[in-house]
């Protein structure tokens, strides 16, 4: 009995011993938990910090980039919005253009525009006329004043647009030799009409210019159409376009300066020949000036040399050792010697 009370309170002092372990056990388990844990959450919030700022960052980031896409897609949206405008405006235009090449009258007068732009930027004023009314009663539309030789020379707007344009849609050869043939035609008969009209004789020059608008319809003649190009030459009747136009005017420009070099040059040598008289009648009046300067040294000297006499025998008569007659006393050196005045030879 003894032995069991005795075991019973080794197991309970046993007992006391492993609750107190326990509890020690728990404390310091319970501490270590405790401070894992705040170690952890210090950790996260650590982490959570650092992501907020990458995310903020990478927002911000993102929205700027987003702003800056959105002001370049306006901007590119804008000049879109202007080239479809241009695009626009550039169709009406050319629609515009349309009308006048199809209508004959307004592309004859889209001819006398342009040649006007032309000459107005390649002449001065003086040197043109557009209108022009000549002598046979034909209105010219241009007349570029040219002295003589060569004389003025009137220059014509034609634009035989019509048969190129039907050359140039032909869907086939047949069409488009018809097409060539009257082009051809068109531009003979320009070129008769104008060598008829507007080469006056007496009043212009012996030539005239055809003025083409169009580049293309000029290097169609002169690289398929030869035979047009030598009757315009034959007629006196010569084609040019805008850039041979500009060519010629310039030419025209340097005529123009040499005529009036000339006629400067004229005008200087007219006042050159006047003051070349007046040289003349100023040497003449030098001339004359210079013998009466002559005939007064001259005269001096005369004078000179019959005072320089008169003084020496004056001198010669006061220095002789004459007595008065009848005892009178001579005049002393200070009395006056009257003496008779007897004319002096002129020498």
């Amino acid at each position: 009995m003894d032995q069991l009370v005795a075991a019973q309170q080794a197991l309970v002092g046993q007992l006391a011993m492993l609750t107190e372990q326990q509890a020690t056990s728990s404390s310091a388990t319970a501490k270590a938990v405790q401070e894992s844990s705040e170690r952890l959450t210090k950790a996260m919030n650590e982490r959570l910090e650092q992501v907020q700022d990458r995310v903020g960052n990478s927002l911000q980031k993102s929205s700027k980039e987003t702003a800056e896409s959105l002001a370049t897609m306006t901007e590119r949206l804008a000049a879109i919005d202007k080239a479809q405008e241009n695009i626009t405006k550039l169709s009406t235009e050319v629609v515009g253009l349309q009308h006048i090449l199809d209508d004959k009258q307004a592309r004859g007068a889209f001819g006398e525009v342009q040649l006007e732009a032309i000459v107005e930027d390649a002449l001065p004023k003086t040197a043109y006329e557009f209108q022009c009314v000549l002598s046979n009663g034909k209105r010219a539309d241009c007349l570029i004043k040219l002295p003589n030789p060569p004389g003025s020379v009137v220059v014509d707007a034609k634009f035989p647009l019509t048969a190129y344009r039907q050359m140039l849609d032909a869907g086939d050869d047949s069409v488009r030799a018809t097409a060539a043939r009257q082009l051809k035609k068109d531009v003979l008969t320009h070129i008769r009409a104008i060598a008829d009209k507007y080469i006056v004789s007496g009043q212009t020059a012996d030539s005239a210019l055809m003025f083409l608008p169009s580049e293309a319809v000029y290097a169609e003649l002169h690289a398929h159409h030869a035979d047009v190009i030598e009757a315009s030459y034959r007629a006196r009747v010569y084609i040019v376009s805008p850039t041979t136009m500009m060519a010629t005017l310039t030419t025209v420009r340097a005529v123009l300066r040499g005529a009036e070099m000339r006629k400067q040059a004229a005008v200087i040598q007219t006042e050159v020949g006047t003051m070349l008289g007046d040289v003349s009648r100023l040497s003449d009046r030098v001339t004359k000036l210079r013998t009466h300067f002559d005939l007064a040294n001259r005269d001096i000297d005369q004078i000179e040399t019959s005072a320089g006499r008169v003084q020496t025998r004056g001198t010669r008569i006061h220095e002789l050792d004459l007595g008065a007659p009848d005892g009178e006393a001579l005049p002393s050196s200070h009395e006056p010697l009257e003496l008779p005045i007897q004319p002096v030879p002129d020498d």
